[in-house]
C-alpha cells in the first residue's frame, strides 16, 4: 500500500502537465469514436457515388467542374445531426493541383462573413475553391436548418477537404446565428489555411472544444506549407502518435494552436504514408462505407 507521503510527492507530478499546458496523453472513448466517425465520412467522400454514407440519410451533392470542389450533405437523424463533408485533394487533376499551390495569403472574404479586421487572411487556392461551392453551401444548409433547427452541424474533410471544412463552418455560423454553440469540426491531416489572425477567428467563432484538428504521426500535409509565410494553426490538435490508433495513443494538444510538443516538433516531408490512414481507415479506398456503417 502506497504511502501518504509518497501519494503527496506523486500528486504534483502527476498534475504538471496540466498546470504547465503540456498535451495530455490519451483521449476519452468518446471523443476517440467521435475522430473515427467523422474520419469514415471523410473517406467516403472520395468516392464517386455515395448513396447512404454510413448508412445515413444523403441530403445533397455538390460539385464544381472548375475548381473540382467537390463534397455532400448527410443527415443522421439518430444522432440528430447534419454532416457537411468536403473531398480532399484528387492527385491526378490539375484543378487540385493549382488549388493547393496557390499559397499567397489573401483577405479571408465568403458571402456572409464579417471577420473581425482586415489582417484576417488564408491561402488563396483554398479560398478560391470554397467561395466556388460557398453559396450552394449556404443554401443547402440553411433549407435543413428550417426543417431541422434542433440538429447540430459537424464539418469534416481529410486533407483539402479539412480545409475546406474550416472555411464552410465558419461561413455558416457566420450565416446562420442560430447555430451558435452547435457547430463541430472535425479535419483530418489538414494543411495550414490561414494566418493567426484567422485561426483566432475560427476559435472565437467555434470555440477550441468543438474543433478536432487531427494529425496523424509523421503525416506532412500539416507543416507542408511553412509558417515562415505567414501561416498558423488553430487549435485543437489531436496527434496520433503511434501506427495503432486506440485512445491511449492519440494526444490532446492544448498549449498552443502550434505545440511545439505535437505534430509541429516533425519534420515535414508533405504527403507521404501516413496521411493515407486515419484512425485505421485508409482514406479514398473504402467503397463500402458508401452502403452502410460496418
Amino acid at each position: 500500500m502506497l504511502s501518504p507521503t509518497f501519494l503527496l510527492v506523486l500528486l504534483p507530478l502527476l498534475l504538471l502537465p496540466l498546470v504547465l499546458g503540456l498535451p495530455v496523453e490519451g483521449i476519452e472513448q468518446q471523443v476517440y469514436d467521435d475522430l473515427v466517425r467523422y474520419t469514415k465520412y471523410s473517406s467516403a467522400v472520395y468516392q464517386g457515388l455515395c448513396p447512404r454514407p454510413l448508412g445515413n440519410t444523403l441530403v445533397a451533392q455538390f460539385s464544381e467542374v472548375l475548381t473540382h470542389t467537390n463534397g455532400f450533405f448527410v443527415r443522421d437523424d439518430l444522432r440528430k445531426e447534419t454532416v457537411l463533408v468536403f473531398r480532399g485533394s484528387d492527385a491526378n487533376t490539375l484543378a487540385d493541383y493549382f488549388t493547393d499551390s496557390m499559397m499567397i495569403l489573401t483577405p479571408f472574404s465568403s458571402p456572409g462573413v464579417s471577420p473581425p479586421d482586415n489582417t484576417t487572411a488564408v491561402h488563396w487556392g483554398f479560398l478560391r475553391a470554397f467561395n466556388s461551392v460557398a453559396e450552394t453551401v449556404i443554401s443547402i444548409m440553411e433549407e435543413q436548418y428550417t426543417f431541422y433547427p434542433n440538429y447540430r452541424l459537424v464539418c469534416t474533410g481529410h486533407s483539402l477537404g479539412g480545409a475546406l471544412a474550416a472555411l464552410a463552418a465558419v461561413t455558416l455560423r457566420s450565416n446562420i446565428p442560430g447555430l451558435a454553440g452547435r457547430i463541430r469540426l472535425f479535419t483530418f491531416g489538414q494543411p495550414r489555411t490561414g494566418n493567426l489572425a484567422f485561426s483566432r477567428f475560427v476559435e472565437e467563432l467555434l470555440g477550441p472544444i468543438n474543433i478536432y484538428r487531427a494529425v496523424h504521426r509523421y503525416d506532412g500535409v500539416p507543416t507542408i506549407i511553412p509558417r515562415r509565410l505567414g501561416y498558423h494553426h488553430f487549435l485543437t490538435e489531436y496527434w496520433q502518435t503511434k501506427y495503432l490508433a486506440k485512445p491511449s495513443h492519440v494526444r490532446r494538444c492544448t498549449e498552443s494552436s502550434e505545440d511545439r510538443h505535437c505534430s509541429r516538433s516533425i519534420t515535414s516531408t508533405g504527403i507521404n504514408a501516413d496521411h493515407s490512414v486515419y484512425f485505421n481507415h485508409v482514406m479514398t479506398a473504402e467503397p463500402w462505407l458508401c452502403l452502410g456503417d460496418p
